[in-house]
């Protein structure tokens, strides 16, 4: 008979692969399309252009349409700089928690749902349930929209679940957001002549003071009985970096820039909105030199996660949570993803979001144990 692992096993596995997003995470991919097989169960993959990183996705019970999907992401956030009392791919259990990277974001979800599934197959189900694991969520949930279109090849489930760390507690909505990388190239001259060069990081920062006028204007505007903290979107600029010398107009200019929004705002609106402005300063940087220009080089895109009256996910994660709240989080999630491409959608997994990239990242055994509790109920409303 093949071996079963207990979600704990699969925990401490899941965890010794370091897949952190820069980095390929084939073998944990690799491991995980085994051990299904090993099962019984047949997974599929969807790669990224280079080869090296994978998304894994799969069918257990009828072949039929109306199917739940368990959906989680299998990368994480680097340790680099960090300080980690233990081994940061290994799961050190200590005071009744489990340290480790991804313990909480999110491979203890995980390991419950690759453990559901595995217990799907072996139990019978009358109702079919799928497992979506992607790649590069932890850089703008890249990875989740061609994995949901390769999907199409299986039953077409009717909604999902998405376990990212609400310490079980329901999420039925979340800002969206797109952000870009800019690179402003601007024309060197000596500051003294300023006016017949174009400077890269003077020119940047006209983009990033409209963005402080655009906040300002939608603090303004925030309507005070809104969910979200903070109840507006918001732009950000985190980091900026170039310029030659203090006396040189900048001929290079970087930084990212990222946008927040609302769910019951357009993230296309927004970003048509950003690249008007764009444009508009990049015209102004022509008339001084044509060489100048603004690289502008989409990073993400993610829908915000709307709430559904009446929604089939929320209706079943409150059947077997017992809970009748609800709440929202200002970030993003696969759920939005999920949601733009027809699912009903709910964010719903153990952790709390307070520890998911942190030094020393742990899920407690209390949450992981709700987390089990949570799919054997799943299991016995499918059976």
């Amino acid at each position: 008979m093949t071996h079963v692992l207990s979600p704990r096993d699969l925990l401490s596995k899941l965890v010794s692969f370091p897949t952190v997003s820069r980095d390929s995470n084939l073998e944990l991919v690799d491991w995980v399309a085994d051990y299904l097989a090993s099962h019984g169960i047949d997974s599929a993959r969807d790669h990224d252009e280079t080869g090296k990183k994978a998304s894994l996705f799969a069918h257990v019970g009828p072949e039929e349409d109306g199917g739940i999907v368990l959906s989680g992401h299998t990368d994480v956030v680097p340790v680099d700089g960090q300080k980690w009392d233990t081994d940061p791919f290994f799961v050190t259990e200590k005071d009744g928690k489990l340290f480790g990277r991804g313990t909480c974001d999110m491979k203890g979800f995980d390991a419950l749902a690759i453990w559901s599934v595995v217990e799907a197959k072996r139990r019978g189900i009358s109702r079919p349930m799928q497992l979506a694991l992607s790649r590069d969520e932890e850089i703008g949930c890249v990875g989740a929209p061609p994995m949901i279109e390769a999907m199409a090849g299986l039953p077409r489930a009717s909604m999902a679940i998405i376990g990212e760390p609400t310490e079980m507690g329901i999420i039925n909505g979340h800002k969206g957001g797109t952000g870009f990388d800019l690179h402003f190239r601007g024309f060197e001259v000596h500051s003294s002549l300023q006016d017949r060069g174009v400077s890269a990081v003077m020119e940047g920062a006209r983009l990033i003071q409209w963005c402080n006028e655009q906040n300002e204007a939608s603090v303004a505007a925030a309507d005070p009985n809104s969910p979200f903290d903070p109840p507006f979107s918001t732009l950000h600029v985190g980091m900026i970096e170039g310029g030659t010398a203090h006396n040189i107009t900048a001929k290079d200019c970087f930084f990212v820039l990222s946008l927040r929004a609302l769910p019951n705002e357009s993230v296309q609106e927004w970003r048509e909105k950003i690249l008007a402005e764009i444009s508009r300063i990049e015209a102004g940087m022509k008339a001084v030199h044509p060489d100048a220009e603004i690289r502008v080089n989409p990073r993400w895109d993610v829908p915000g996660l709307r709430k559904e009256d009446g929604g089939e996910a929320e209706t079943m994660v409150r059947k077997l949570t017992g809970l009748n709240s609800s709440g929202v989080v200002s970030f993003g999630t696969e759920a939005g993803q999920f949601q733009a491409a027809g699912y009903s959608a709910v964010v719903c997994g153990p952790g709390s979001i307070e520890q998911a990239h942190q030094a020393n990242e742990f899920i407690t055994l209390d949450q992981f144990q709700q987390g089990q509790a949570f799919m054997e109920k799943l299991l016995s409303e499918v059976a």
